[in-house]
């Protein structure tokens, strides 16, 4: 299957909502044919190389097809668009397109359970210490808010939300606040796995080492171990993780 690429410096995990402004050429014909043809582009990550410009000088080998939710055309030839990651795929082959997009032999990539008891007892191990992590990334009396600038497709109830930080895809994808919906965590493991992979504030390697995770077996431990060095940290106020500068509110391709 062959499928357009747009390349970034960032990771998409299906279920989470990623704002993009498009304004290279080349990117705004990719966007338009996926908008005549109904289908989606494929989100990978930009190892080397820039994400604007030039063709990147290395691609990850997975990635996660991005279903167009929002477009909004611009006076001056421009996007604003908000996509929601779907699957994952693994790339055979790349090419230049005519276009000057980059274009994808592409593989579906299935996740797979291979032990159902160990998946559900880690589900349930990491969706709780999850509830805490996020608790920890509130700020405490006299910190200054940072916040998760981090969009979910996910159920919304009208209660107290779980976490304020982060907004469902129901909200404004230009900053607006999650409103008083709560984000109600997934029964599905391997659901789970791939938001919290979206979610927890990790460095980009991490995020496409749990993306590319074999089996939500894997991936389930891999937070698990995550969340042993995230929580304790918070908890002390420190962090591992430091902000990309690079990494906008709203990406520009």
């Amino acid at each position: 299957m062959d499928l357009p690429l747009f390349p970034l410096e960032t990771v998409l995990c299906p279920g989470i909502a990623l704002p993009l402004h498009v304004f290279e050429p080349r990117y705004r014909r990719l966007l338009e044919r996926c908008l005549a043809e109904g289908s989606s582009f494929g989100v990978v990550l930009v190892r080397e190389g820039r994400e604007v410009g030039p063709t990147p000088a290395s691609l990850a080998r997975v990635g996660t097809m991005a279903e167009i939710r929002e477009c909004r055309a611009l006076d001056d030839g421009t996007f604003d668009i908000l996509v929601v990651g779907t699957e994952r795929f693994a790339i055979s082959e790349v090419t230049a397109g005519a276009d000057g997009y980059l274009v994808a032999e592409i593989a579906a990539l299935p996740d797979r359970v291979d032990d159902e008891l160990l998946v559900a007892r880690l589900a349930d191990r990491v969706s709780r210490r999850f509830v805490d992590y996020l608790r920890l990334l509130q700020p405490a009396d006299g910190e200054e808010s940072t916040g998760l600038d981090v969009q979910v497709e996910v159920e919304v109830r009208e209660a107290a939300a779980l976490d304020p930080g982060v907004e469902s895809s129901e909200a404004s994808h230009d900053g607006g606040g999650a409103g008083s919906g709560e984000a109600v965590v997934p029964d599905d493991p391997t659901t789970l796995s791939h938001l919290l992979s979206g979610i927890i504030q990790v460095e980009l390697p991490r995020r496409q080492a749990l993306l590319e995770a074999a089996t939500t077996d894997e991936r389930l431990v891999a937070l698990d171990g995550l969340l042993d060095r995230e929580l304790p940290l918070l908890a002390r106020r420190l962090r591992v993780w430091t902000a990309d500068p690079r990494q906008d509110a709203v990406r520009r391709n």
